[in-house]
C-alpha cells in the first residue's frame, strides 16, 4: 500500500506536525487524514506502529478539532466518521453478490488424498502431475463480506445464510483494521467483495473474560463467541471497544462495471490475497503457504496443528484452496460448498461434560487442590475425566456446582481447564460445592483444620500427621526442576513409600538396593542405573537442593540467590531477618518462610543425615555467579533479544552480551535498555516501541556494538 520512500515521507512529516502544531487549512486537513489512515494501516493491519498511543492521539485530536471548527471539510471517509453515534434497531436482510458458501470438511490426510483425487477428476490433470494449493489459517471468528464501489467502502454483511447476511456496515466501519477508501480502480475494478474474519485475540478474550468476571456477568466460551456476539451490537462504538480484527481470506468478486471478472487478471488465490494485502487490507499472507501438490498441503497441516497454540488467534483448522482461478472455475461449486476447498479440522479442543463429584489433593506444601471428577469426553487427541478446580476462588468466581455441564477445555499438551459452567442448562438438581474445614486426606485420628493465609488464594494443611505431604515433597525432591534424579520418579516413589522404604526425603539416599532388585520391574541393570543417578544427585550444586526442599515460595530464582551468598546450607541457621533482605530481590514473605524452615530442629536432623549419606551441602563453583564485565561497552545495560536470529544461536548471543557487560532481561519493561531484533520479532518489539525509552538495535547493530568492546 505504501512504499519505504513514502512511509518515511509520512513518518517524517508526522514528527514535524507534532512539533508545529495543526494549521487551519484544508489542505492540511487532508494530508493530516492521510497521515492518520498510514498510522491506522501500520497499528491495525500491520501490527508494526511508527509512533506511540500518545502521538495518534495528538493527531487525531487535531483533526477532530479542525472538522469541529470546519464542519464543511468533513468528508464521509473521514478517520473520524467511523463510529456512527446512532444506534442500530434492526439489522436488515441484504444479499451478497456472490453466495458465501461453507466449507467442507476433512479430518485426517487420507481425506486429503481423496480431495487431490477429486480435483484431478474435475480437472482432468493427470496423476503425476502437481497441483498447486494454497494452505492457510481457519480463522474461528465471525465471517462478513465488504463491499467497495468506486473505491468506498459502502456496505457489510455478516454471513447469514450464504445467500444472504444481516447488514453490519456501520459496525465494520468502526474497526480500524477495515479501510474505508481503497485503490481497487487501479486494478480496473469498480465493484468488489471481498470476505474475512472478524476476530479478537486471544490475550484481549482473557482480558474481557477477567473483567465481566469482575463484573459478575456471564463469560463467553471461546473468542468466537465474543466476536461474533460484537458483529451484531447496536451501539458501534460497543464493537470497537472489543477488539475485533478483521483478517480477509478471499477476494470474491471483483468487476469494472461492465460484467467483466477481473479475478481472470489477477489469475491465481495466492496473487489476490497478495494484492488485497497491497491494497492495505489485513490478510493472513504471511501464514499463507503455497504448495506443489497434496503431500506438502499435508506436511503443512501437520506443522500447524503442532503450533497453533503459540498462534495469537484461535483457529480450527487449515483451509485448502486450488491456487488457480481457471480451475476452481473447472471444479465448481455444489449448492453448499465449493468443490475446490476443503478445511482441514484440527482435533476438537471444547467438549461439554458432566460434573460427577470433587476429589482434593493435598501438595508438597499442603496446599489444598480441588479436582472435578467429570464423564470422560475426548479432547485434543486425549481422553479427560479429571480437571483441576485450582482454588475456592475460581469454585466460587465462576458459580460451578456438582451436578453441572460444563465447558471442558484443552489447548496442545496444557492441562485441562473448565471455562465454564452451562448454567442455562441447569435443571435444578445442582448442588453447591463446599470447600473442606479439615484437611480432606487425613486419615488419622486427628483433624487437621485448613488454613489460609491472607493475599492467598489456597487453603492449607497447616502441619502434616498423615505423611501425605512427605510424600508430595518426595516427589519433587527427584523430579527434573529439583535434583533430577534419573529413573526415580513418581511411581517408584509411591511404590516405596508404600513399602514403608520411604518416609522422607533424606531416606532416598539410604535405600537397600538388594530389596529393591528383588521388586517385579526391576533388574540388575536398572537398579545400578538407579544408584548411579542417586550418586550423581548428591553432587548437585546446592541451590538445587534448596529448591527441591519445597519451601514455600522458595523457587528457582531465590534459591540460586541464596546459594550465592552462603558458604554452606547450614549458614542459613545463623541468619536473621535483616540478613536476608539485603539480598536485592529476596522478598520478606520468602525470608520468613527460610527461617521458619531453618529453625526447625525436624528439618536441620533430616538435613545433617542426608549430609552424612553424601549429599552435598557446601556452595560449588556453580553457585557462584559469573562475575560482569564492569569495562564492557554494555556494563550498567540491561538487554533482552527477540525473533530469529541468523548469525549466531540465541545463547551465543547471550554470552557475547553477558561477556561485554551486559545483564539480560526476560521480558520488555521500563528496565530494559535495549532489545536486538531478530526476524520475525513480534509482541517484544511492539512493546518497546510503546515504552518508547528502549534502544532498538539489529543483529547487525549488536554485533558491531560488541566489536568495539573488544
Amino acid at each position: 500500500m505504501h512504499s519505504p520512500e513514502q512511509q518515511k515521507k509520512y513518518y517524517e512529516r508526522t514528527k514535524e506536525i507534532l512539533a508545529s502544531g495543526p494549521r487551519q487549512t484544508e489542505d492540511f486537513v487532508k494530508e493530516l487524514r492521510q497521515l492518520i489512515v498510514y498510522h491506522e494501516w501500520k497499528y491495525y493491519v500491520q501490527h508494526d506502529p511508527v509512533i506511540s498511543d500518545f502521538e495518534y492521539d495528538q493527531l487525531y485530536k487535531m483533526l477532530v478539532d479542525l472538522e469541529v471548527e470546519y464542519p464543511e471539510w468533513i468528508t464521509p471517509d473521514s478517520p473520524t466518521q467511523r463510529v456512527s453515534k446512532d444506534l442500530t434497531e434492526s439489522f436488515p436482510s441484504v444479499t451478497h453478490l456472490v453466495p458465501m458458501l461453507s466449507l467442507d470438511n476433512s479430518y485426517n490426510h487420507d481425506h486429503l488424498n481423496d480431495f487431490d483425487n477429486q480435483i484431478r477428476k474435475l480437472t482432468g490433470i493427470k496423476e503425476g502431475e502437481k497441483i498447486a494449493y494454497t494452505v492457510e489459517p481457519k480463522f474461528d471468528g465471525g465471517s462478513v463480506a465488504l463491499i467497495y464501489e468506486n473505491d468506498k467502502f459502502t456496505r457489510a454483511a455478516t454471513r447469514g445464510d450464504g445467500v444472504k447476511g444481516e447488514e453490519i456496515t456501520k459496525n465494520m466501519r468502526a474497526l480500524r483494521s477495515v479501510p474505508l477508501k481503497v485503490g481497487f480502480s487501479r486494478l480496473g475494478i469498480t465493484t468488489a467483495e471481498v470476505r474475512g474474519e472478524a476476530l479478537i485475540r486471544k490475550d484481549r478474550f482473557k482480558k474481557i473474560n477477567e473483567e465481566r468476571q469482575e463484573e459478575g456477568l456471564s463469560l463467553f466460551a471461546n473468542p468466537r463467541n465474543a466476536a461474533t456476539g460484537a458483529l451484531r451490537m447496536k451501539d458501534p462504538r460497543e464493537t470497537a471497544s472489543r477488539g475485533l480484527e478483521l483478517f480477509l481470506f478471499q477476494l470474491g468478486y471483483g468487476h469494472d462495471g461492465k460484467d467483466n471478472d477481473k479475478l481472470r487478471e489477477i489469475g491465481t488465490h495466492y496473487e489476490a490475497i497478495r494484492t488485497l494485502q497491497q491494497l492495505g487490507f489485513r490478510v493472513p499472507f504471511k501464514e499463507m503457504v503455497r504448495c506443489e501438490g497434496i503431500e506438502e498441503v499435508i506436511e503443512v497441516v501437520k506443522e500447524w496443528e503442532e503450533k497453533r497454540d503459540d498462534y495469537d488467534y484461535e483457529i480450527d483448522g487449515m483451509v485448502v484452496k486450488v491456487d488457480r482461478f481457471d480451475l476452481q472455475e473447472m471444479c465448481g461449486s455444489t449448492s453448499h460448498h465449493p468443490r475446490w476447498a476443503v478445511a482441514f479440522k484440527f482435533k476438537p479442543k471444547q467438549a461439554t461434560s458432566k460434573l460427577l463429584r470433587v476429589d482434593y489433593q493435598v501438595g508438597k506444601i499442603g496446599s489444598i487442590t480441588p479436582v472435578a471428577k467429570i464423564e470422560p469426553v475426548h479432547l485434543a487427541g486425549v481422553t479427560v475425566s479429571s480437571v483441576s478446580l485450582h482454588n475456592e476462588d475460581f469454585i466460587t468466581g465462576k458459580d460451578i456446582r456438582l451436578g453441572d455441564t460444563v465447558l471442558v477445555e484443552r489447548a496442545g499438551d496444557v492441562i485441562p481447564y473448565i471455562v465454564k459452567p452451562m448454567s442455562d442448562l441447569r435443571d435444578g438438581s445442582e448442588k453447591k460445592i463446599e470447600f473442606p474445614e479439615f484437611c480432606p486426606v487425613n486419615d488419622t485420628d486427628e483433624k487437621v483444620r485448613l488454613v489460609r493465609a491472607e493475599g492467598e488464594a489456597a487453603w492449607r494443611c497447616p502441619h502434616c500427621v498423615c505423611g501425605v505431604q512427605d510424600l508430595q515433597k518426595m516427589i519433587f525432591h527427584v523430579s527434573k526442576d529439583a535434583m533430577d534424579i534419573d529413573g526415580l520418579g513418581k511411581s517408584q516413589i509411591e511404590k516405596f513409600h508404600a513399602l514403608g522404604w520411604v518416609r522422607n526425603i533424606a531416606d532416598i539416599y539410604d535405600l537397600d538396593y538388594d530389596k529393591i532388585e528383588a521388586l517385579e520391574g526391576f533388574g540388575k541393570k536398572s537398579v545400578e542405573n538407579l544408584k548411579s543417578s542417586i550418586e550423581k544427585a548428591k553432587k548437585n550444586p546446592i541451590k538445587r537442593l534448596l529448591h527441591s526442599l519445597s519451601i514455600h515460595h522458595l523457587g528457582k530464582k531465590a534459591s540460586s540467590l541464596l546459594a550465592a551468598e552462603i558458604d554452606n546450607v547450614f549458614d542459613l541457621c545463623d541468619w536473621d531477618l535483616d540478613r536476608f533482605i539485603e539480598i536485592k530481590e529476596l522478598g520478606p514473605v520468602v525470608a520468613k518462610n527460610v527461617m521458619d524452615y531453618f529453625s526447625n530442629e525436624d528439618n536441620i536432623k533430616m538435613l545433617r543425615r542426608m549430609e552424612s549419606l553424601g549429599v552435598n551441602m557446601k556452595a560449588t563453583s556453580e553457585d557462584r555467579p559469573k562475575q560482569r564485565n564492569t569495562e564492557g561497552v554494555l556494563s550498567g545495560k540491561t538487554i533482552l533479544f527477540t525473533g530469529t536470529l541468523s548469525a549466531m544461536t540465541r545463547n551465543e548471543a547471550k554470552d557475547l552480551a553477558e561477556n561485554a557487560g551486559g545483564k539480560l532481561l526476560s521480558a520488555v519493561s521500563g528496565n530494559l535498555d535495549i532489545l536486538v531484533v531478530g526476524e520475525k520479532a513480534g509482541s517484544k518489539l511492539k512493546k518497546a516501541r510503546e515504552l518508547g525509552t528502549v534502544d532498538i538495535w539489529t543483529e547487525e547493530e549488536f554485533l558491531e556494538k560488541i566489536g568495539e568492546s573488544k
